[in-house]
């Protein structure tokens, strides 16, 4: 074991002393040579970890699987989960939760190695995983901390001097995740589905201990924790519509209970406008597309519902009002963070009627011509109308003088610009920087083109010269972008 006080672990494990049923105990899967491929040195530090400890040969075998670290308590969680609308019986089939860290804000966190081997859940996969898609997650996850949106977050990715067999043999890889936990829709499916009641009540009573303290006393704590987690996903899931960010790959096993953005599969930023935006390989009917992702977070957030039916209420029929009633909020709630997130986008700061209106207006004009979404709305903050390739569209100048007439009857334009400086970022991960900066690290053990891909999507908002080479679009391709689970 490793000395948590050279490398600064400090590990209290709450979840490992929940019922048996909801994990396994596990041991590492050693592999033969890790070496550090990017470690997150900010984070570490925030974490209370000893940056160069990490970077040791002892830190690299805690991170590679090969060591257990002081006080970790390793085990692989339990959940079901909803996969493409089927039901199925899952778990962490190549991950490992090591333990949750006590940071020096007293802030408990998950720490989970990705890819790091089999497990009892792997159903006959070799529970590891792929540099490329593993440096993914990493950006990803980062880009979308910079912009402000709940998420899981990466440590550190280490090779591990493997092979793995996909299509094609890959270079192997873990990924040291960061979250509040993993608490998931299908923790809850799971123990619904094959425990017991009382294993049920526990888990939400740890839920509620662990996320959201403030409803422990409660007359119904657990109508309560259902309408705190729609609140959370109603909030989370209008962030992704805000910036035209596509999950990819929204299963029940997919969602959070505590409100983090998790599992950066097939997920990638929206370029041109368009609802029916897919970029996910598996998902050839659109079930995850862009437009769609609020209905099928509805969706979702109702089978947690389901879960929670037993605790709500004794009969079954009362239970069933009480949920139905809690999630017909969604839509609602859902809708006012849109609007409020489309207003500030558009620099209005107070309400009139015809918002929707012109906000839709807007959009639909976006759809029709292809035009690109994050770029739209830079140009719209920059007042560089050119950049928005609509200047010349009758139906945009009609619209754009509605707007400037709109932010006429407010009390300030310097206000507005404000609002739109800090609710429209200037850049965003686009696909082809994305892949051309894992192709340099896959391919050629290059990471200098990921490092400053990674420092401009550090700022979003700052509109610096240094990021106009990142808000191109690509150059036109006959075949349409794709993206791939990675698993």
């Amino acid at each position: 074991m490793t000395n948590k006080k050279e490398t600064g672990w400090n590990f209290d494990n709450s979840y490992a002393r929940l019922p048996k049923s909801f994990f396994s105990r596990i041991n590492p899967n050693p592999v033969s040579s890790p070496q550090m491929a990017i470690l997150n040195g900010s984070l570490a530090a925030s974490l209370g970890l000893d940056t160069e400890a990490q970077q040791s040969e002892d830190g690299l075998a805690v991170l590679a699987g090969n060591q257990v670290p002081e006080g970790a308590s390793p085990l692989a969680q339990a959940y079901a989960g909803h996969q493409f609308g089927h039901f199925n019986m899952l778990g962490d089939g190549r991950a490992m939760l090591i333990g949750e860290q006590i940071t020096p804000k007293g802030e408990r966190v998950d720490i989970q190695l990705k890819g790091s081997g089999r497990t009892p859940y792997s159903r006959g996969g070799d529970g590891r995983a792929a540099l490329g898609p593993m440096l993914r997650e990493y950006i990803i996850s980062e880009a979308m901390h910079a912009l402000g949106i709940p998420t899981t977050r990466s440590l550190a990715v280490v090779t591990t001097g493997e092979s793995i067999i996909r299509e094609t043999e890959l270079p192997g890889a873990i990924l040291t995740r960061i979250a509040g936990s993993h608490l998931r829709v299908g923790t809850f499916q799971y123990v619904a589905n094959w425990r017991p009641v009382e294993e049920l009540r526990a888990l939400a009573d740890y839920t509620i201990k662990r996320h959201y303290p403030e409803i422990e006393g409660d007359e119904n704590r657990y109508l309560s924790l259902l309408q705190e987690v729609i609140k959370r996903q109603a909030a989370l899931i209008t962030q992704w519509q805000l910036v035209g960010f596509i999950h990819g790959v929204m299963n029940t096993d997919n969602m959070t209970i505590s409100g983090e953005t998790i599992d950066y599969g097939p997920c990638a930023f929206m370029d041109a406008y368009d609802l029916a935006t897919v970029f996910s390989s598996i998902d050839r009917e659109g079930r995850y597309a862009y437009g769609n992702q609020p209905y099928i977070g509805g969706w979702n957030l109702a089978r947690f519902a389901e879960t929670l039916l037993p605790l709500l209420h004794e009969d079954q029929d009362e239970a069933v009002k009480i949920a139905q009633d809690a999630i017909s909020d969604f839509n609602k709630i859902y809708q006012s963070h849109w609007l409020n997130g489309m207003r500030a986008k558009l620099g209005i700061v107070n309400e009139e009627k015809e918002d929707e209106t012109l906000i839709t207006d807007l959009l639909k004009i976006m759809q029709k011509s292809g035009a690109d979404y994050t770029n739209t709305f830079r140009s719209l903050t920059l007042n560089h109308l050119e950049e928005a390739g609509l200047n010349g569209d009758p139906e945009f100048i009609q619209w754009h003088e509605k707007w400037q007439s709109r932010l006429s009857r407010q009390e300030s334009k310097d206000i507005a610009i404000q609002l739109m400086r800090k609710s429209n970022p200037a850049v965003i991960p686009r696909n082809h920087k994305v892949e051309e900066a894992l192709e340099a690290a896959v391919n050629q053990g290059d990471f200098k083109v990921m490092k400053k891909l990674l420092d401009v999507l550090s700022s979003p908002f700052a509109y610096s010269p240094e990021q106009d080479e990142y808000c191109k679009m690509p150059e036109p391709s006959a075949r349409p972008y794709r993206t791939y689970c990675g698993t």
